[in-house]
C-alpha cells in the first residue's frame, strides 16, 4: 500500500566521531517535529547523506547518524526508510527519486536549513514535478556571524545560478534525468 507521504531530511556535515553539526542537528530536530505531526497519517522518514570529503569521512553514511538521533528520540526504526546515500543537494533529489517511487508517496516534506531552501526548492521541483512538495527550513543563518552569513549566501547564489544556467552545481551534481534537464520523470 502506498505511503501518503515522506519527510525527507537532507544531510549535512558531521565530525570524525559522527556527531552532527549544529546545522544537521537543526534539520533533524525540525524533521522530528514534522514527523510527530504527520506520523499519525502514515508518513515515514527518508534521510539523505552518504560520504564525502567536505561533510563525512567516517565509515558510516551521514544519514546513519541522523537515524540514530531520531531513534533515540522514539521514532520507530521501521518508520525510517532506506537511506539516499548522496554527496550533494542534486544527488539528494536524484537518489531520493527511486525510493519515493518505490513507496508511492504523493506528498513530500523536504527539510533543509533556512538559507538553503531556495536551491533545494529549485532542485526538488525539477526532480519531482509530479508530486506535492512542501519545504521547511530549520533556523540557522540568523545564528551565524556576519562573515559566515555572507559566505553562505554567496555560495547559495553561485550554486543556484549555475544550476539555472548550466544545469549543474559548481560543487558537483548535474541533472541527469530520463526526461532531461527540465526534470520530467519517466518511470
Amino acid at each position: 500500500m502506498p505511503l501518503p507521504g515522506l519527510i525527507i531530511i537532507l544531510g549535512s556535515p558531521n565530525d570524525q566521531d559522527g556527531n552532527l553539526s549544529e546545522m544537521g542537528q537543526g534539520r533533524v530536530a525540525l524533521g522530528y517535529k514534522t514527523y510527530q505531526r504527520l506520523a499519525p497519517s502514515g508518513y515515514r522518514i527518508l534521510l539523505t547523506g552518504g560520504f564525502g570529503e567536505h561533510f563525512n569521512k567516517t565509515s558510516k553514511p551521514n544519514a546513519y547518524y541522523a537515524r540514530e538521533i531520531l531513534i533515540s528520540n522514539g521514532v520507530p526504526g521501521d518508520d525510517i526508510v532506506e537511506f539516499a546515500e548522496s554527496v550533494n543537494t542534486v544527488d539528494d533529489a536524484l537518489k531520493s527519486r527511486p525510493i519515493v517511487d518505490r513507496y508511492g508517496a504523493k506528498h513530500l516534506v523536504i527539510i533543509s536549513s533556512d538559507f538553503h531552501l531556495e536551491r533545494v526548492r529549485f532542485i526538488f521541483s525539477r526532480v519531482f514535478p509530479d508530486l506535492q512538495l512542501e519545504f521547511l527550513g530549520a533556523a540557522y543563518i540568523a545564528t551565524r556571524g556576519a562573515e559566515e552569513r555572507i559566505k553562505l549566501e554567496q555560495h547559495e547564489a553561485r550554486e543556484l545560478a549555475s544550476l539555472k544556467e548550466r544545469g549543474e552545481s559548481i560543487v558537483g551534481g548535474a541533472f541527469k534525468l530520463p526526461g532531461g534537464l527540465d526534470g520530467r520523470h519517466s518511470a
